[in-house]
């Protein structure tokens, strides 16, 4: 899954699905729209189904991760990179791709 398609469908998680389902709840009450248990139940339950779903994507995504790239940019004249491998150098030559953590607030001045 894409990082966009997870953003969208995380957000449809945390914010549409409990507000349809609230607003749902509501109106039938005051209107008398029919099944509305039924309706915010079956809501309910795809939206837990959504989370679980995400919350696994997120987990094995950020499992992946080969390294992390930390930048620092407090230094006005020059930026500073630091690369640092959580993998052997040797298991890269075999990987087309490699996954990084991006640190854009690190404070290197002290560590190099």
């Amino acid at each position: 899954m894409n990082e966009k398609t997870y953003d969208v469908l995380k957000w449809i998680a945390q914010f549409v699905l409990p507000a349809m389902g609230t607003l749902y709840f509501a109106l039938s009450g005051l209107w008398n729209f029919p099944n509305g248990e039924q309706v915010v139940g079956t809501i309910t339950a795809i939206d837990v189904f959504l989370g679980v779903i995400l919350g696994v994507s997120s987990a094995q995504f950020n499992k992946t991760k080969d390294g992390t790239l930390q930048i620092d940019t407090n230094n006005p004249s020059k930026d500073t990179y630091r690369l640092t491998l959580d993998i052997p150098l040797e298991e890269i030559a075999g990987k087309n791709s490699i996954q990084l953590n991006v640190d854009n607030a690190a404070n290197l001045s002290n560590k190099l």
